[in-house]
């Protein structure tokens, strides 16, 4: 079955930026000037073994006029000794100069990823779900990958031709000027045909990029949602966006291909028309006895060693269209203001008070998840987010740790507004992560010069010291992806010992027992306790055993706060707390060790451990 052809998808106007082509050559000449000595001595060094080679074709053109002369065959010694010296030099500058230009766009590179993984993870993160995982994920692989691929093949030939077409032509012009005339004629076809690749390449390279990453980004959307898929019996819709996407990268990429193909074919002409020019320049002075033989056909060796340098300046114009396009994308990251810079204020954390000010809140236009939230949390002072799904408790939670910022209103931590990778709101919830390497590196993110001691002491507070030490190697054993793998309430015991690490004024849990079982939610709620005390903290409480335990209860339905209290006051009111604390109740099993009566009471003392 034959797919219609689709066109590309428009360009999303939340996409993280590409850079403009002046701002990306802004980029590489920053990149490159503390490099300066190193291009100096790479390129110096790749003029040298250019020059020698260009004495291979009046060697053998001297060849040509004493085989011609009839000259006795020990006249062949000299030219054919510097043959070899020619050869000997030149591969000895030309592997130097190389090595040292590779080096200097390796080192670009290198600081160019690292500005890269810098700042992109230092975007909000409103800012990358709004571009969606796609497009971060196609600059960070395929456009890393091509600027790569670049720098490592395509720039050091290119500063080779380079460097060849020019010192060829000056040496054509050495032999006689009217032979560098004749070789000029290829030049406008070349140039044209330049000019019309890079006028049309550079746009199509640009949308095969937005292209691409909106086919990651559906792939993406499609596999990782495949339960919900499936179970909605979505898979033709899906697969019909996947398919179109799929197809419009396709077919961008095969109109890349054609475009290659006439640009081969529009070099080919020009070499015809350069070389007859040479050789019928040639004859004409040879016959007319203003060059020898050996001279014409010198000149004839120097257009043809051109091919090669023309051709491989032209052809890598394509990588370099496609590095370029690929580079503008991994400077807008680059150049995209990072969350720390967005800050208004700086938060005093011996102020520790959380103040929402009729904030309101959405996702999407018109379908607002917060309405008009009034909210303050005293210094030291646990408030605990009860509700219904969807009632906008994370919501909030997300927005008092930084991590979008409201539509309406304000908020304010410390007296200033929140930020997600500033110190004074820590934010631990459900969903985890547990980082590749030793365990001890995996807390020392929270804070990098803990000690050993620090980090068996935050272990101790959050109840897992016991099984850490259990470990094979212990604090060094490796966790994660490719070690040894953690439980769930194990993963959220490391959580919140990096919580307790990072030390924070204020601490935002969003529902960070709720994915541990019935059999370790117990130990993390004590643990969550522990980290907790001399924190101002809000909870978003999945289990109302934490809201019973809380100084403050904060009752939230459809975006808006409809009660707040304590938990003993909020029963008595038979409001719309009591209603979820007895559905709550009555679900639970009839245990003792389930019983409100065996929660542990509220800390007194708030002052740290």
């Amino acid at each position: 079955m034959t797919l219609p052809e689709t066109a590309p998808p428009a360009p999303d106007p939340d996409l993280l930026p590409t850079a403009t082509p002046a701002r990306t050559r802004a980029a590489v000449r920053e990149l490159l000037r503390p490099q300066r000595a190193l291009a100096a001595t790479g390129f110096g060094l790749l003029i040298v073994s250019t020059s020698v080679g260009l004495a291979t074709q009046p060697l053998l053109g001297r060849v040509v006029d004493l085989v011609t002369g009839h000259r006795p065959p020990s006249a062949l010694t000299a030219p054919v000794v510097a043959l070899a010296a020619v050869a000997v030099v030149q591969g000895v500058t030309t592997a130097l100069g190389m090595a040292r230009v590779s080096r200097l766009g390796e080192t670009a590179l290198a600081r160019l990823r690292e500005q890269f993984v810098e700042r992109a993870l230092s975007l909000p993160l409103d800012r990358l779900e709004r571009a969606g995982s796609g497009d971060l994920n196609s600059r960070v692989t395929r456009d890393v990958s091509r600027v790569a691929e670049a720098v490592r093949s395509a720039l050091p030939e290119l500063a080779r031709s380079a460097l060849s077409i020019v010192l060829t032509l000056v040496a054509l012009a050495v032999l006689d000027w009217r032979f560098l005339l004749a070789a000029l004629v290829a030049v406008p076809v070349q140039a044209h045909t330049a000019r019309w690749y890079v006028r049309n390449a550079v746009p199509l390279y640009a949308r095969e990029r937005v292209a691409t990453g909106a086919q990651q980004q559906q792939l993406l959307d499609s596999i990782g949602g495949a339960a919900t898929v499936r179970a909605l019996r979505l898979e033709a819709p899906h697969l019909r966006r996947v398919t179109e996407r799929s197809r419009a990268a396709v077919d961008l990429t095969m109109r890349g291909v054609g475009l290659v193909l006439r640009f081969y074919a529009r070099l080919h002409i020009a070499e015809f028309a350069g070389l007859a020019a040479v050789l019928a320049t040639g004859f004409l002075l040879v016959r007319s006895g203003s060059a020898s033989l050996g001279t014409a056909t010198a000149a004839a060796l120097y257009f043809h060693s051109l091919f090669g340098p023309v051709n491989t300046a032209l052809v890598l114009l394509d990588d370099a269209q496609s590095a370029t396009a690929a580079l503008a994308r991994l400077v807008g990251v680059v150049d995209e203001l990072p969350a720390e810079e967005r800050r208004v204020g700086e938060p005093d954390d011996s102020d520790a008070a959380v103040t929402v000010d009729a904030v309101s809140h959405a996702y999407l236009p018109g379908r607002p998840v917060l309405h008009d939230v009034h909210l303050t949390v005293h210094p030291g002072e646990t408030v605990a987010l009860v509700g219904t799904t969807g009632a906008g408790k994370s919501t909030l939670a997300k927005l008092v740790s930084g991590l979008h910022r409201p539509d309406a209103g304000r908020i304010e931590v410390g007296g200033a507004e929140p930020d997600e990778y500033g110190r004074s709101v820590a934010l631990v919830t459900q969903e985890v992560h547990v980082f590749a390497g030793p365990l001890a590196d995996d807390l020392r993110l929270a804070r990098p010069d803990a000690t050993d001691g620090e980090l068996l002491e935050a272990l101790t507070a959050v109840g897992a010291l016991d099984w850490a030490e259990a470990l094979p190697e212990g604090l060094a054993t490796v966790v994660g992806d490719g070690g040894h793998r953690l439980t769930a309430d194990r993963a959220q015991q490391l959580a919140l010992a990096r919580l307790w690490l990072a030390d924070p004024p204020v601490a935002v849990l969003d529902e960070a027992t709720a994915e541990a079982g019935s059999s370790g939610a117990r130990l993390l709620e004590s643990a969550a306790r522990q980290v907790l005390k001399g924190r101002t903290a809000i909870v978003v409480a999945h289990r109302l055993g934490q809201a019973a335990t809380a100084d403050r209860v904060v009752v939230m339905r459809e975006g808006r706060i409809v009660e707040e209290g304590r938990h003993e006051e909020l029963l008595a009111a038979e409001g719309a707390y009591a209603e979820l604390w007895h559905a709550w109740s009555a679900q639970r099993p009839a245990s003792p060790d389930h019983s409100p009566a065996q929660e542990p009471p509220a800390p007194t003392d708030r002052s740290r451990p």
